[in-house]
């Protein structure tokens, strides 16, 4: 079993830290999803989460409660946008089948405001196994 398995399976909040460029950590409990050994996180495009990562990639995760209290130690991620319609569609539905009703109505919510929404991509780093 992988690490991302062993820590994320049956998990509903990620908590993320992204780095400002001074180096000080922003931590964001977020929902994802697992698909493989990878993670994916949809948030609002224009957020400093998503700002920090273009960059600096280097972020680290953990599975979290609602209130991003952990629940497991921090591990070393990659984090990249990922702006791909196909893998949009295909999170959209994982993300469907894992939050059902509340994510419809956070995200319809959100789409009402205008927002804009972009896909976070994050594999965890080899440094962090063995």
């Amino acid at each position: 079993m992988s690490i991302v398995d062993n820590l994320f399976r049956n998990q509903k909040y990620l908590n993320l830290e992204t780095f400002r460029k001074t180096g000080v950590g922003v931590k964001t409990p977020v929902w994802f999803v697992q698909d493989g050994d990878i993670l994916f996180v949809r948030t609002v495009a224009d957020s400093g989460k998503v700002k920090r990562i273009r960059n600096n990639s280097q972020v680290k995760i953990a599975p979290c409660k609602m209130d991003g209290a952990l629940i497991s130690d921090w591990v070393r991620a990659v984090a990249r946008e990922v702006k791909d319609q196909e893998a949009d569609r295909k999170i959209d539905k994982l993300l469907d089948k894992k939050y059902g009703l509340l994510k419809k109505m956070f995200f319809l919510r959100g789409g009402s405001n205008g927002r804009k929404y972009t896909i976070l991509e994050m594999k965890v780093s080899q440094q962090n196994e063995g």
